[in-house]
């Protein structure tokens, strides 16, 4: 796979000038897109959420007070346009033989932290065409989010059932009447991997960082296939993600070791789609592993530790993750989702966990919703329902979860949405 990588790259460094520096302007053509989005929505109770709640997760636990009252037992909503969008797609000039050339450069007001309606960058990236297969270097969507998602009005797309990210990334695609084969690597920017928040061996606190990935030197390695016939999408895709959690350990009162650390997880994933002349049904289901980068929940957890120098071994959290969506109509569109998630734990004893929702007591989660939009050209308006139910428990020696307890969060988005 290097090599390939690297015939690629020196590809990339010839023709690359030449489309730059072509100076015939009549040989572009732009075309500019984007929406106008409002969301109103609603929680029963407090979740695990990104964008102030726009991206929603599922329901938190319970968490009590002194006087035994759950503090996560509150309503909540608001009214947000920061998902409003824009972009232009550029066909360029041939290069050389037949080369094709284009590109993309997509905005949003989302922002960053608290900081948001800040305009930030979606997708950027630049493609070579050559007949049957293409060359893009840029970001957009990870290979796992890929041509199936579903057909909802939430904003997370169904997270954390649906991997969710966009990445920088260098993909070579071969396309073969039917069958279309992708090759990717990939490095992260806005969708992290977590990884611990101290050097002091033991550590559970957490955080999501590029140096995990960016310390590893290796990039997560994407492969997947899919079918296309006129009305049916199959196909299925391989992850490798090896990342280094960190590379000093901070033993006793100030005694630093440099330690060598690094995990490697597989995860897969399989999706189907129909489209008829009213009917869409998709479905989509992943295992993963460690796979917190794509908004996922997991992480993994420490297996041990040095008495000596404070370096610790790890082994990835698995988790099984399967949704299916069904839309029917043109107009007035009806639709439901369901997602099933489950914590298949870690395939070591571990002595603590790191991570995003199995490191929180997550074992399973339930998700099912109801909407119904209406359409017309360049406008939608619409409802969602949707009601999602977490189990929380012990975390035990195999990162799996114990004596569970469940908490429901019901939750109800307005949308309407203008595209040009």
């Amino acid at each position: 796979m290097g090599s390939v990588f690297k015939f690629l790259s020196a590809g990339l460094l010839f023709l690359l000038p030449q489309f730059l520096f072509s100076q015939n302007k009549e040989d572009f053509n732009f075309k500019f897109y984007g929406q106008v989005r409002a969301d109103l929505f609603y929680n029963s109770r407090s979740n695990s959420e990104t964008v102030d709640g726009l991206f929603y997760m599922y329901p938190k636990d319970h968490s009590y007070d002194a006087a035994g009252e759950d503090l996560n037992a509150n309503p909540d909503g608001n009214f947000y346009t920061m998902y409003s969008r824009l972009g232009v797609d550029v066909a360029g000039p041939e290069i050389g033989n037949g080369i094709t050339t284009s590109a993309k450069v997509e905005v949003d007001f989302r922002g960053g932290g608290t900081n948001y309606y800040m305009i930030r960058l979606r997708q950027a990236y630049f493609q070579l065409g050559f007949g049957k297969s293409s060359l893009l270097a840029g970001q957009t969507w990870h290979p796992f989010y890929g041509d199936v998602a579903p057909d909802i009005l939430n904003l997370n797309m169904g997270a954390p059932f649906q991997p969710f990210s966009r990445a920088p990334q260098i993909r070579y695609m071969y396309v073969n009447r039917n069958f279309q084969l992708k090759a990717t690597a990939l490095w992260q920017s806005q969708y992290l991997s977590v990884g611990p928040s101290s050097d002091k061996p033991g550590t559970v606190s957490t955080q999501k960082s590029q140096s995990f990935i960016k310390n590893s030197c290796v990039p997560e390695m994407a492969l997947s296939v899919d079918y296309k016939s006129n009305k049916w999408l199959v196909g299925a895709g391989i992850d490798m993600t090896s990342i280094v959690p960190r590379r000093q350990s901070e033993v006793g009162e100030g005694e630093i070791y440099k330690v060598k650390e690094r995990i490697t997880s597989v995860s897969a994933e399989a999706h189907v789609k129909y489209s008829g002349r009213n009917w869409r049904v998709a479905a989509k289901s992943v295992l993963g592993s460690n796979f917190t980068q794509a908004s996922g929940v997991g992480g993994y957890g420490i297996t041990r530790i040095d008495d000596k120098t404070g370096e610790q071994d790890y082994s990835p959290i698995r988790v099984s993750s399967t949704w299916l969506n069904v839309v029917y109509g043109n107009r007035w569109k009806p639709g439901i989702f369901l997602g099933y998630l489950k914590n298949l734990g870690a395939a070591d004893d571990v002595c603590s966990v790191l991570g995003t929702g199995v490191g929180e007591g997550l074992d399973q989660l339930v998700s099912a919703s109801a909407e119904l939009t209406y359409n017309l050209p360049h406008w939608k308006f619409g409802v969602e329902y949707m009601a999602s139910t977490a189990w929380y428990g012990a975390v035990m020696h195999d990162a799996k979860v114990g004596d569970c307890h469940s908490v429901t969060n019901h939750r109800v988005v307005f949308t309407a949405l203008f595209q040009f």
